[in-house]
Order: C-alpha cells, then sequence, then structure tokens
C-alpha cells in the first residue's frame, strides 16, 4: 500500500500552524473592516469564460481546469483529440475551473448583484486561490489571498487608502517591508516615447517585470524582439531608474498618457502626506505586475529582510467588468499573500511571542466524582467566555499532567476531593510550573485575566 500524498504545492496544518495562520487572518480582516469594507465570498469553482483571458497569455496557463462530470470523453472534439490538439480539445472536456484570484470573481460578482450593491462598494474575501506554478520558497498551487477592493470610483484617494492599509497590517504583524510604487500609463508612456509598439506593449510590460530576476543584459536582449536597438534599450533601462517624478516628465514630454500617469501618482503622494507611514514607500518604474488587467496605478510589498518575493500587490483597473457587460466601471484594489506572510513571520519568530492557539485551562480530575464536577464546571466556565478543555477519563495523574503538558494549554485546573470540599481550586500555570488556589467563583475572572494579560 502506498504512503498517503497530497498534491505538489499544498500543505497540511497541524493545529498550532493553523492558530498561527488564523491571526494572520484575524490581523488583516479587523483592519480592512476598520477601513469600512464588508466581506463577500464567491466559489471556488468559475466558468472557464469568466477566468479565461483576463490574466494575459502566461496567466492563462496557470489556471486549473476541471473535467466535466460523468464521460467527459462523450462531448470531446475528436479531430483535437487525434490531432493532441490541448487548446481546441478543453473546451470541450472542460466548462469550469478553479479561480485563479479574488479580482476576477469579484467583477463577474458586481456584474451579477449590481442591483443589491451601493456604488462604490467596498468589499474584502479572504479564500483561497489556485495557480499552476512551479512550487519553490514561497509559491504554492493552493494558497489564500487577503484582498480588499473597491469598485464604482475614480478617485485616487483610494489608492492612497489601500497603501495605509498594506502599512498598517505590515507593522501590526511586526514585518518590516518596502511599498513600491509605480503607473501603468508612465509604463506606457515610455513604451511610447522609445517606439514600442501599441501591440507589443503585454510582452513589453512582462520583460520589465522580470527585472529583479534576471540581469539586465538578459532584459536588454529581450527588448531587442520588440524592435529596440541595445543602444535604446539600454537608455529605456537607465529611464527606469528615475524616482524622481519631476524628472521624468522631460522624458516623456511627447507623451500625454505618461504625462498623465505621473500626475495621478502626485496626486496619491499628496494624500499620503497627510498621514505618517510606518513603512517606507518609493517609486519605482520598473514595477509592471503581470497581470494585464491593471491601467493605472500598481503597487507591489517586499519584505525587507527576508528574501521571498512579493508579500502584497494589487492596482486600478479602469475596466475589468466590461468584459462581463458593464462598461466604464473603475476598479482598484490590493492583495496580500498569506502563504507568504506565514512563512515571513516564521523565520523571523515572529510567533515566538504570541499565545495564540492555546486552549485557557484543562480540567483534570482525581476521582470519579470530581470527573463529573469538572464537566459541569467546564460548562459554567464556557459560558464565561473560557475556553475549556476536560481530560476524557480517570487516567494516573501524571499521565493527565503529561497530556496537559504537551499541549496547548495556559492552566491545568486540578479538581479532587479536597478542591470540592473547599472550593479552592487548584491552578497550575503550564508555562512555568507555578501552583497557586483560586476560589471557584473567582476562576472564570481569573482565567480571564490572564489571557488580557498576555496579549
Amino acid at each position: 500500500m502506498s504512503k498517503p500524498t497530497i498534491p505538489k504545492g499544498t500543505r497540511d496544518f497541524l493545529p498550532h500552524q493553523f492558530a498561527k495562520r488564523e491571526y494572520i487572518f484575524n490581523t488583516i480582516r479587523d483592519i480592512f473592516v476598520r477601513y469600512g469594507y464588508s466581506g463577500i465570498e464567491t466559489p471556488a469553482m468559475e466558468t472557464l469564460t469568466t477566468l479565461t483571458g483576463k490574466y494575459g497569455e502566461e496567466g492563462d496557463k496557470l489556471l486549473f481546469k476541471i473535467l466535466n462530470n460523468g464521460d467527459y470523453l462523450s462531448k470531446a472534439d475528436t479531430r483535437a483529440l487525434e490531432t493532441r490538439d490541448t487548446h481546441k480539445l478543453t473546451p470541450s472536456i472542460s466548462k469550469r475551473g478553479l479561480r485563479y484570484d479574488l479580482t476576477v470573481p469579484l467583477a463577474r460578482f458586481v456584474v451579477m448583484h449590481l442591483n443589491d450593491l451601493q456604488l462604490p462598494f467596498k468589499r474584502y474575501a479572504i479564500q483561497p486561490v489556485w495557480r499552476a506554478d512551479r512550487p519553490q520558497k514561497g509559491r504554492y498551487q493552493e494558497f489564500y489571498q487577503c484582498d480588499v477592493d473597491v469598485v464604482g470610483s475614480d478617485s485616487l484617494m483610494y489608492e492612497a487608502e489601500l497603501i495605509q492599509i498594506f502599512d498598517q497590517v505590515y507593522d501590526q504583524l511586526n514585518i518590516p517591508v518596502e511599498m513600491l510604487l509605480n503607473n501603468r500609463k508612465i509604463l506606457a508612456g515610455i513604451a511610447e516615447t522609445y517606439g514600442i509598439k501599441d501591440q507589443n506593449f503585454g510582452a513589453f510590460a512582462i520583460i520589465i517585470d522580470k527585472l529583479d530576476k534576471i540581469s539586465e543584459e538578459d532584459v536588454m536582449l529581450q527588448l531587442t524582439s520588440l524592435d529596440l536597438s541595445i543602444d535604446s534599450s539600454r537608455q529605456l533601462l537607465k529611464t527606469l531608474q528615475i524616482t524622481n517624478l519631476e524628472e521624468l516628465y522631460p522624458v516623456l514630454a511627447q507623451s500625454a498618457l505618461g504625462k498623465k500617469g505621473i500626475g495621478e501618482l502626485q496626486e496619491v503622494l499628496d494624500y499620503l502626506r497627510l498621514t505618517p507611514l510606518h513603512n517606507k514607500l518609493s517609486i519605482n518604474l520598473t514595477l509592471a505586475r503581470g497581470l494585464s488587467y491593471y491601467t493605472g496605478c500598481i503597487i507591489e510589498v517586499k519584505a525587507t529582510s527576508v528574501q521571498i518575493g512579493s508579500i502584497g500587490g494589487g492596482g486600478r483597473y479602469d475596466d475589468l467588468t466590461g468584459v462581463f457587460g458593464m462598461k466604464g466601471v473603475s476598479g482598484v484594489g490590493i492583495s496580500l499573500g498569506a502563504a507568504r506572510i506565514y512563512d515571513v513571520m516564521e523565520e523571523l519568530n515572529l510567533f515566538q511571542d504570541l499565545q495564540i492557539g492555546q486552549t485557557d485551562v484543562i480540567i483534570l480530575s482525581l476521582d470519579e466524582a470530581s470527573h463529573k464536577y469538572a464537566f459541569q464546571l467546564g460548562g459554567q466556565l464556557r459560558a464565561s467566555q473560557v475556553s475549556v478543555d476536560i481530560y476524557p477519563d480517570l487516567a494516573k495523574f501524571k499521565k493527565q499532567m503529561k497530556y496537559a503538558g504537551r499541549g496547548s494549554y495556559r492552566y491545568a485546573l486540578i479538581i479532587g476531593e479536597e478542591e470540592r470540599a473547599s472550593g479552592l481550586m487548584t491552578m497550575k500555570n503550564l508555562t512555568d510550573g507555578s501552583q497557586l488556589k483560586v476560589d471557584l467563583q473567582e476562576v472564570a475572572a481569573f482565567l480571564n485575566q490572564q489571557v488580557d494579560e498576555s496579549k
């Protein structure tokens, strides 16, 4: 019999790992709600017509497709099957796919439920997504995204607000980051200035997005495939090193779209000057983000003390809902990669001082009557917002203590004949080993106080 396995690029979470991830989710969710975002949920599956054509050619290749129910080959394109033409075969055997992100499903959601929504619509979603990427450090095939988006407003205030959210989340999680800011209109202006044809802009953006992954020489060689000379490619890369917007104006003097992008970035920065940030914010013209639906400001977040790639990103998309029949509705949003955030916090030992996932108390019993008493007491404590576990049988006390010591409990409450008679419960601190007596009527208040002090 073969050993049980899980698909590559996925992972199990043990209870203590699950609790850590929930801590991340709860921290992020609290900040989302504080900024006025409402939660929604969409299906794990979407139709392939909803998903395809939204992420660029490379993104479409990473979609997980689901075979049709039943005898899926009965309606297969026989010619495509015989010629092994996967591109033509797929639509005949697969109508659904696992969602690649939470943004395209949002666009579909808004169009379907427009009559029930008030624009601008501010939503958050914390759900898993799937991508057929090659698994490696910080890259999984199944992972959670934590998204906030605003649909139905052109206001650049929201770009500034989303940067604030990034800043507050990572500050609260104690992860030092650098937030990178650019605008796709500026990239389009640079492409226009250097004579790159409109139909080649998508390829240009993908090449530029590789600057932090491959050498400048390799990037220049790839740019020559867009009919640029080596000298022009070299000059273009120098332009991308500009970080002062004032210096960029003369370079893009002949591009109205490029100058509009500069103006948008300047407005976002003007908003952000009104409130202090905890983390560094930088203009980075090499930031392109591969998703083809971005049309304005684009944002990316990188951890500064761990080599793991982007741990957050997003941007403005002017007409994403247009592909679903609703034209002219702008949106802007960001996504926080919970899987990478988890890995960063583990690597930096940021969980070690957090008492998360702990049950407040486990009740241990010394005799049959005390075990029944423990069951009753457990119900009373839970009614007072105390988390309680009860050892299930009358094992030897040493075995019960061994179990308690290996679990994620703050205290052990020990009940025997003496405790029942006196009303004074024996409380053992399972962290430092100290022990004290607590009046039965004060146990809930005592445990709740300990929990509050540990936060």
